[in-house]
């Protein structure tokens, strides 16, 4: 029936999402490696590369290109590939004898050029031993704990289905290790179980990764909040516009090392707080089971991860209240500059007024004086004009010379007032 509807393009695609990565069946006796890289400059497009060499030097079909997810099956080993956001990791599952004690790892059947040229960024490396109960007895295991060596988890999992042991270590070979006994396990049961525990050390590992970035953070904070509180301090001393402006300058300069930072972590920060999250969602999925005198996986997270992570949730938040609060000094500062422009401008305009005023005296002044100047070149074109016509005159020159000049005066004096009303009323 869904075929006469218009599907969405991603309606396939994003259901099969939810199957993409179902975890590998496991028989004990099995061992599993599990290899995890960080993503750098082109090991992406590397990656696809050195996948198509594996399938063909083990003589299987090409992978699918553009897949975020792989299972290869070779004669000696599993390979099971997923690609993440951040990293890439490689997990390699072999069954192994039942004679054999744990030192036979899987990655011993992988081609050894191969794996050494596996692209990124190693950040996890360790080895999951599946051994049944009768291979690891695990009273005789707590048995053999030291007290006084490294401390060592050991937890009922799968509501008593098996047993975790770990110590979280990287051991000489550079891979750290879990034992996990089968007591009754189905096979699937192993297997997720086994991915639980891939996840809970690959998870724990990058939540870590901003654990240095908050230390490095917290020093730039401290100095910054310690510069902001002599910049306030400033504040309150500027005598005039020119400190407060230098105050704001150094104190811009602050807030964009600080926004800088913001920018640099805040991924990191959000990152290692989902990740954490993953790792407390895990272990619940573990179903653990508390073991007398030993830790469990839940109390040694808590005890140990999580306060380097409360400390990265704490610099991300302290960080940001930093930021909030240069940005509001930044804001009272702006004010109190732009208070003081303005009183500077009202000035300015009450100084350009008043030049505007002596301007127009000046200029009724200016006026004046071309009224008598202008009467007096008139009266003159009247004399000589008048000189000129005498013989036809009645009236001597000098007389009509005279008569002109109190009407050429009051005519410039008329002319020029409609002129100013006329601009006057132009003005308004």
């Amino acid at each position: 029936m869904s075929s006469f509807f218009r599907e969405h393009p991603l309606r396939q695609s994003l259901s099969d999402e939810i199957h993409a990565r179902p975890p590998v069946p496991l028989d004990a006796p099995e061992s599993v490696s599990y290899l995890a890289f960080l993503h750098e400059d082109d090991s992406l497009q590397r990656e696809d590369e050195h996948l198509r060499a594996l399938a063909a030097q083990l003589g299987l079909p090409e992978p699918e290109p553009d897949k975020a997810h792989l299972l290869l099956e070779g004669p000696d080993f599993r390979l099971k590939w997923q690609r993440h956001n951040e990293y890439s990791s490689y997990a390699f599952y072999r069954h192994t004898d039942s004679a054999d004690t744990g030192h036979s790892h899987a990655l011993l059947a992988v081609p050894t050029r191969w794996r050494q040229s596996i692209p990124g960024q190693l950040i996890v490396a360790t080895h999951v031993d599946v051994r049944t109960a009768s291979q690891c007895p695990p009273d005789s295991l707590m048995l053999q704990q030291s007290p006084r060596g490294k401390t060592q988890v050991a937890a009922h999992v799968g509501e008593g289905a098996g047993w975790v042991f770990t110590d979280f270590h990287i051991h000489d070979d550079g891979f750290s290790r879990f034992l996990l006994v089968d007591e009754s396990f189905t096979p699937r049961q192993a297997g997720r179980m086994v991915q639980r525990l891939l996840e809970i050390e690959t998870y724990r590992v990058l939540a870590l990764l901003a654990f240095p970035v908050a230390k490095d953070v917290g020093q730039l904070l401290s100095r910054a909040e310690s510069e902001l509180a002599d910049l306030m301090d400033s504040m309150g001393n500027a005598r005039n516009s020119d400190d407060e402006r230098q105050v704001l300058a150094r104190l811009t300069r602050l807030a964009a090392d600080v926004e800088r930072s913001v920018a640099r972590t805040t991924f990191r920060f959000g990152a290692a707080e989902a990740y954490y999250r993953l790792v407390q969602q895990r272990i619940h999925d573990l179903r653990e089971v508390r073991v007398a005198g030993f830790p469990s996986i839940r109390e040694f997270m808590e005890r140990r991860l999580s306060p380097a992570i409360n400390t990265c949730i704490s610099i991300a938040r302290r960080q940001e209240d930093l930021s909030a609060r240069i940005a509001r000094n930044s804001q009272l500062l702006r004010t109190r500059v732009d208070i003081e422009l303005e009183r500077q401008n009202q000035e300015l305009l009450a100084q350009m007024n008043r030049r505007a005023k002596l301007q127009l005296r000046l200029q009724e002044t200016v006026e004046g004086l071309s009224v008598v100047a202008i009467t007096y070149y008139g009266s003159q074109l009247v004399n000589y004009l008048s000189k000129g016509l005498k013989p036809v005159l009645p009236l001597a020159p000098e007389l009509l010379t005279a008569i002109s000049i109190p009407l050429i005066a009051g005519l410039v004096f008329l002319g020029l007032r409609r002129t100013r009303r006329l601009l006057a009323q132009e003005e308004h």
